[in-house]
């Protein structure tokens, strides 16, 4: 089997064994393809001993198929597994990253909209919702009463990706003529436009440094190199997971950490507290962020 082919039959698998029910139509829309094409991966299930349900016009894979059992083991939760398990992540510290990471796992399974009920509550729901219909049809949104940190104003965009639990939302701004990131939590209303994208050759993310600190996808990254103690390394790594592929053992007591950062904010705010276990001398640009820092502050 070519891997094209390979590839939709585990996407149609994937949605019938979802915790959603979907219709031929639905899964046409969402997969791309034919209902003829449908119905065609659908009966070879079939002669693959799999037993196929219909229900409202919605059709799934039934329990009762000899080989459901094995895979919804890998791919399937109950909902009250669900909840429990995502009670369980939710009880893992805020600052922690791998929280994320499980959380992504866990509802990489679920259908995008359902993902975003579970995580997006009030208000931002609906506008998650709307922006969720946009990058699948691949059109335009305007952001209405969008509250930057200088104004309040509409702003058009082009939606194409989420940051973990729909935080932020990367989209390439029309006005700007660039990629850019926007916070949901700002967004009054979104309104879904009939205008398709014009620029989706330039979609791109921008980059997320290990201090969770968000550069813009032309910024200039910054890099930094430090000496960090025993404490400092200890309290990266749990606060910061991620950082561990860029440290370096120097000796039994000192580790070097050396990468690049999206700005000085985040990493500075990690040192200050770690003065007396951390040699910043070879960052001079860190060092003259912190030591602007310190003397505003008292000052």
């Amino acid at each position: 089997m070519d891997q094209p082919k390979l590839e939709r039959l585990l996407r149609l698998m994937k949605l019938l064994t979802a915790n959603v029910e979907y219709s031929v139509d639905d899964i046409a829309e969402r997969l791309d393809m034919s209902r003829r094409t449908i119905y065609r991966y659908i009966d070879s299930f079939r002669e693959a001993g799999f037993v196929i349900k219909k229900s409202r016009g919605c059709i799934r894979l039934d329990k009762e198929s000899p080989h459901f059992k094995e895979i919804s083991q890998l791919v399937h939760f109950t909902e009250e597994e669900a909840v429990i398990l995502r009670r369980a992540i939710e009880s893992i510290d805020d600052t922690n990253l791998l929280k994320q990471n499980l959380k992504r796992k866990l509802y990489s399974v679920y259908d995008s909209r359902t993902l975003a009920d579970t995580i997006v509550k009030g208000r931002n729901s609906t506008n998650v919702h709307s922006l969720i219909e946009a990058m699948e049809s691949k059109v335009q949104v305007i952001f209405h009463s969008y509250q930057s940190s200088r104004s309040i104003r509409d702003r058009r965009v082009e939606p194409f990706a989420f940051t973990t639990n729909y935080v932020n939302v990367w989209c390439y701004d029309i006005e700007d003529n660039r990629c850019k990131i926007f916070k949901t939590a700002r967004i009054g209303s979104v309104e879904v436009t009939s205008t398709e994208w014009q620029h989706a050759e330039q979609h791109k993310e921008g980059f997320i440094d290990i201090f969770r600190m968000i550069a813009q996808s032309d910024a200039e990254l910054i890099p930094i190199k430090l000496n960090l103690g025993r404490l400092a390394y200890n309290l990266i790594l749990e606060e910061y997971p991620l950082s561990e592929k860029h440290i370096t053992q120097l000796s039994e007591s000192l580790w070097r950490l050396e990468c690049k950062v999206a700005n000085l904010q985040g990493v500075a705010r990690f040192v200050v507290g770690l003065l007396d276990d951390i040699d910043i001398s070879e960052s001079p640009e860190l060092k003259q962020y912190i030591t602007n820092y310190i003397n505003q502050y008292f000052k």
